[in-house]
């Protein structure tokens, strides 16, 4: 076991066991990042290539049975005798991921918001299940899970499970992972997409400063305690800003020709993602673009979180011409703002005077740039910049109202989104994710939890309350209207017309997944908040097989 990991705390605070930041000295045990791909070699490629498995994802989360060396000698002497069979390998080397599909349904005729609270546990994951010699990254904390064939801890999936846990008065929940994407910082330089070592080439949407107000709102820790944690997350994001002059770029930074520096999504690696192989594959067979291009904004799309939207594409909406590296993100510049901001007032509590004046600048500088290049005036919302074209994106998302979530907005371009989501976003189930439809997930006709909890929070912000309870109201009624004829939550919902029945969503690369910690946690949050909605007085079908 490796000595534990202490984090350095602002000066005036203890570590001693009475105080509310006792636990963040943490120890986890030494984790070995090779992933799978490197680790297995040729023999991952085969068994993408060869679909031994009908999930991309279920070879690359196996627990291998002996020592990774050992099977990678005897898969080279195996394969080249006669009557070969890779599935027969691979099922005799390698241990399947549990999946606890059935789990995730209600008891006949429980309420749904006691079925939210009973699936925390179910979802919560443990330290001492991590199986050596996986592609697991151990945590030294519990974690709680999405769901479904998602197994490991996500990174912005977990501010939204996190609100509910809230609700639920799961506080122990709240602290373990609090520490946990502490850990993840100090320990790898980010918070990787999720716990998995094939996950740790990107990050995603930067929600860590609202999880650290998050835990101060409910006691957890004041925000002062993750101040070192938050400084290496921005580290990670900007890293060779002050570097670069007009028109150049590294990793995720941009400056553009007018020295504006914005931020875009990024991913290391420039090879077939890792738990999609055989599909990022077949995607670049259909393009006449570099395939590293291609597999690198196939990455970055993952590492938005939004994999995948027409928002990454060209006007012919197909994933081949996907482009998400050339693209400046509405949503990504305002969580950065957000922690900007935070980190300029934290810097100023612990008497850090001369880093909270450079954060306040390096905030104003950005919201001056994204009041300048994605603002669009006449459509009354926030876009999207395309730097390699030097032009604003034309496709309107729900990441519009990311501005107004983190106060980066004037009143009057509130006023104004707030009329745009209402009359060409606003369905009869929710706030639709696009106007398009993709095939792909992230469109039209999905909604998403989270989406949800940033357009009526970022309403609400402006003094737009009638229009975010509308959203809450209709959401909730979705939710509802699943759980009440399929007892179970799932990972988004297709926004149905008015007085038709719930459907989950569909389209991407998977089958739609149940669980759902966003979805639970999102909902949760708001059965609390709308005690009046008919939904919290749903309860799980009593007709069930």
């Amino acid at each position: 076991m490796s000595s534990p990991i202490l984090w350095p705390l602002p000066d005036g605070l203890s570590t001693a066991a009475s105080s509310p930041v006792a636990d963040i000295r943490q120890e986890a045990p030494p984790a070995d990042t090779l992933t799978p791909a490197d680790r297995y070699q040729e023999l991952f490629v085969a068994v993408q290539m060869g679909r031994v498995f009908s999930d991309s994802k279920s070879f690359v989360d196996c627990v291998p049975r002996q020592d990774p060396k050992s099977i990678l000698e005897a898969y080279r002497k195996a394969r080249l005798t006669p009557g070969f069979d890779l599935s027969t390998f691979v099922g005799k080397h390698f241990e399947l991921p549990a999946t606890l599909a059935s789990l995730y349904v209600s008891l006949p005729g429980q309420s749904l918001l006691a079925h939210i609270d009973s699936l925390w546990s179910v979802l919560t994951r443990y330290p001492t299940e991590h199986p050596v010699r996986s592609s697991l990254l151990p945590l030294p904390h519990p974690y709680v899970v999405p769901g479904g064939r998602f197994t490991e801890l996500y990174y912005w999936d977990s501010y939204f499970t996190m609100l509910g846990l809230a609700e639920s008065g799961r506080k122990d929940l709240l602290r373990a992972m609090a520490n946990n994407f502490a850990y993840l910082i100090d320990t790898y330089g980010l918070i990787p997409n999720g716990n998995r070592t094939y996950y740790l080439s990107r990050s995603q949407p930067p929600l860590f400063a609202l999880m650290v107000e998050l835990f101060e709102s409910h006691g957890l820790a004041p925000a002062l305690n993750y101040l070192p944690q938050l400084r290496k997350e921005y580290a990670y994001w900007m890293d060779g800003a002050d570097e670069l002059r007009p028109n150049e770029f590294r990793r995720h930074v941009v400056r553009l020709a007018g020295g504006e520096l914005l931020n875009r999504y990024w991913d290391e690696r420039d090879t077939p993602r890792e738990e999609a192989y055989l599909e990022d594959v077949t995607v670049a067979k259909k393009s006449s673009r570099p395939v590293h291009d291609l597999y690198r904004d196939l990455r970055a799309a993952a590492a938005s979180g939004w994999d995948f939207s027409s928002r990454w594409m060209d006007e012919s909406n197909k994933l081949p011409t996907i482009r998400t590296t050339s693209i400046l993100p509405v949503d990504l510049n305002s969580f950065l703002y957000k922690l900007e901001c935070q980190l300029a007032q934290l810097s100023a509590a612990a008497g850090d005077s001369g880093a909270a004046q450079d954060f306040q600048g390096k905030a104003k500088a950005r919201k001056l740039a994204m009041q300048r290049l994605m603002w669009n005036e006449e459509q009354g919302a926030f876009f999207d910049f395309d730097w390699q074209q030097d032009t604003l994106r034309s496709k309107l998302t729900a990441a519009t109202a990311t501005p107004l979530f983190v106060g980066l907005a004037t009143a009057a371009q509130a006023c104004r989104v707030a009329n745009t989501i209402r009359t060409r976003l606003l369905e009869d189930g929710g706030v639709a994710t696009t106007e398009l439809v993709s095939g792909e997930q992230w469109d039209q006709p999905n909604g998403w939890a989270p989406l949800q909890w940033i357009s009526l929070r970022g309403l609400a912000n402006y003094g737009q309350a009638t229009l975010a309870h509308d959203i809450a109201q209709r959401w909730l009624s979705t939710v509802a209207s699943l759980y009440r004829r399929e007892s179970k939550l799932v990972e988004k919902y297709a926004l149905r017309h008015l007085g038709a029945e719930a459907m989950g969503g569909g389209g991407g690369e998977y089958p739609l997944q149940d669980g759902f910690g966003w979805t639970n946690g999102v909902t949760r949050k708001l059965l609390h908040e709308h005690p009046g909605h008919h939904a919290c007085k749903t309860r799980a079908s009593t007709k069930q097989a």
